[in-house]
């Protein structure tokens, strides 16, 4: 790469600002991520749909199908008619559940921040490679709601949860490795076609840097796909992590949560 080149690729994507003390930020480290680039509003505060769809497809190519269900479950979060703050999404049940990757469940504890001891699991899977992939995804969400089985008691793991951490598995293989097959070798081969640079690491490292500093891994070599990524170009990634995730539910269904002060 040419010195010149190298400031080209930088003034493809928006700053990175660390959050105020009056910005808010999401149990999410994708909509953290867009908001610490400027891509969402920086204070992370009055969030409209078309502002968050328009944020995922301009910084990571993530199309509006793969998201929209969640963006509008999400508008019930507050109170505001057509808009949200992102803090508002920890609320319990909503979108926000047990079982995560990287935040501790509602019942013990903060389930806002970003917790080590939780990402341990994705942090340290597929050893021996690096890089993360459907199979791999599939291991974390079985290891982390093994965990949150034998350590909370009022632990919700639902269909509804299920598919929500399968989605947020396939997104983060996505957007850090490769839409099509999410990691691996042949993984890693398409997601250098699918770039128009690569510099640094493969994707196990662009997902902990993800995860951990809410941010994109440019510097490290990570750039946006150049593939839209769909519910379409997820749907075998998805069938890999569900067939591999060996995944029972605790209950059938749960407490439909309508508002931050109604539940029913």
């Amino acid at each position: 790469m040419t010195l010149l080149a190298f400031p080209l690729i930088f003034c493809c994507y928006s700053t990175l600002e660390s959050p105020t003390a009056t910005d808010v930020r999401s149990p999410c480290p994708g909509l953290n991520t867009l908001a610490n680039h400027g891509y969402l509003p920086r204070s992370g505060k009055n969030l409209s749909i078309p502002m968050m769809l328009q944020a995922a497809l301009d910084g990571f190519n993530v199309g509006s199908d793969s998201i929209i269900q969640a963006a509008k479950f999400g508008l019930l979060s507050g109170d505001a008619p057509t808009t949200l703050d992102l803090d508002a999404l920890r609320l319990h049940n909503l979108i926000e559940h047990d079982a995560s990757i990287s935040r501790q469940d509602f019942a013990l504890g903060d389930n806002l921040h970003f917790n080590e001891t939780i990402f341990s699991t994705l942090a340290n899977a597929n050893p021996g490679v690096d890089y993360y992939n459907a199979t791999s995804a599939a291991q974390v969400q079985h290891d982390r709601l093994a965990i949150s089985l034998a350590t909370n008691p009022n632990i919700t793991n639902t269909p509804k949860e299920f598919l929500l951490r399968t989605r947020e598995s396939a997104l983060y293989l996505s957007i850090m490795g490769n839409p099509v097959t999410g990691g691996g070798a042949e993984g890693v081969r398409h997601y250098l076609a699918s770039i128009s640079m690569l510099t640094g690491d493969f994707n196990n490292r662009f997902v902990q840097i993800f995860f951990r500093e809410e941010r994109m891994p440019i510097e490290e070599g990570w750039r946006r796909s150049n593939i839209t990524i769909t519910a379409e170009t997820m749907n075998d990634m998805e069938g890999i992590i569900i067939d591999n995730s060996d995944w029972t539910p605790t209950q059938l269904c749960e407490d439909l949560v309508l508002g931050p002060t109604l539940t029913i």
